[in-house]
């Protein structure tokens, strides 16, 4: 018999996203009001640092769609705008994971939406235990063997054996394995799923939400920009001659202390796991110790000793717990945690 006849076609999974929505509040114009009463201002003036949190409606909605274990959860939120909820907001660009643009929450977890595979995070999802079977505690097969037996002993009794065959037949059949798109045999001796598998999708933790998915990643960028992300160099180019010719030269070895830096997205996943950083207020932030160290570890910029007073404070490396929970998502590989703890070191080194 031919081969293509007889391997099993595959076919969709069905998959529930979990979203995270919030609706900002309109802002009202108390300056247009008529009342003599409805345009106070404080007597204090503004705030010298007001509050980015937006204040408004906030739910979860559940999308149950079609998706293959190799569809991004990208892909999906992209199904559900076009097809389902087309008020659905998130951010994106590229789509590849090289601008860091569509930084969420996944399951609890910062991460890229255009990296995170359907496949992966229900995978991750059910290794936790985080799905129920019918009529089972989590992790046990038990209750679906049994319905099927009981199934089969009854249908027996009256004659109807092939009854229960069908019947057990369409169990294991809706037990499917979302990580390869096709059945799953231990799956389908342990039992089906009751519900579709769910992956929950939230804002990227410890910055402002504006919309659904989409956060103000502003302070961190304003932290970035704090602590100057230039190389300035021995003999920079003056205003008059910048088209003069300057060559700097780097041994391999110096290329590749910050090289792997120089890779940083600026995605804000780091800073989305660090359980100290809120927003850039009491943390300068790993992102920012990132593009920090990135210039620190080049041996052309002129400006260490600068750099590492600028992160000598409170709100600087002071800060920094040592939790490493920055290094787990970083979609470029950077060991996060390892970069703070050297510059750490470097700061106790002037101390001493």
């Amino acid at each position: 018999m031919n081969a293509d006849m007889d391997a099993e076609p595959p076919f969709p999974s069905t998959v529930t996203l979990r979203v995270h929505r919030f609706l900002p509040r309109p802002d009202r114009d108390r300056g247009r009001s008529s009342s003599p009463f409805g345009a106070r201002r404080s007597p204090f003036g503004a705030s010298s640092s007001p509050s980015r949190r937006r204040h408004g409606r906030q739910w979860t909605e559940d999308f149950t769609i079609a998706a293959r274990p190799e569809d991004t959860v990208l892909d999906c939120l992209q199904l559900i705008r076009r097809t389902i909820d087309p008020t659905l907001a998130f951010r994106y660009s590229c789509g590849h994971g090289m601008c860091g643009s569509d930084a969420v929450s996944i399951n609890g977890s910062p991460t890229l939406l255009c990296t995170a595979t359907v496949g992966d995070w229900t995978k991750a999802a059910h290794e936790d235990g985080g799905f129920r079977r019918t009529g089972a505690d989590p992790g046990s097969g038990e209750a679906a063997t049994a319905i099927i037996d009981t199934t089969d002993a009854t249908d027996a009794a009256d004659g109807g054996r092939a009854k229960a065959t069908d019947a057990a037949e369409g169990a294991r059949t809706s037990a499917t394995d979302v990580t390869d798109g096709t059945r799953s045999p231990d799956q389908a001796d342990d039992g089906a799923f009751a519900q579709p598998p769910v992956i929950e999708v939230g804002p990227l933790p410890g910055f402002p939400v504006i919309r659904d998915l989409v956060v103000d990643i502003d302070p961190m960028f304003d932290q970035i920009r704090r602590l100057d992300p230039h190389l300035v160099g021995a003999d920079d180019p003056s205003t008059e001659s910048r088209t003069a010719a300057h060559e700097y030269l780097q041994t391999p070895a110096q290329l590749r202390r910050y090289e792997l830096l120089s890779d940083c997205i600026a995605c804000g996943v780091c800073e989305g796991s660090c359980p100290v950083y809120a927003g850039g207020e009491a943390f300068v932030g790993p992102a920012a110790l990132v593009a920090a160290s990135r210039f620190i570890n080049d041996s052309r910029d002129t400006l260490t000793e600068g750099r590492l007073d600028a992160i000598d404070t409170q709100d600087g490396v002071a800060a920094c717990q040592s939790v490493r929970a920055c290094s787990r998502e970083c979609p470029r590989g950077i060991d996060v945690g390892e970069e703070i703890w050297r510059l750490v070191a470097k700061v106790k080194e002037r101390q001493a």
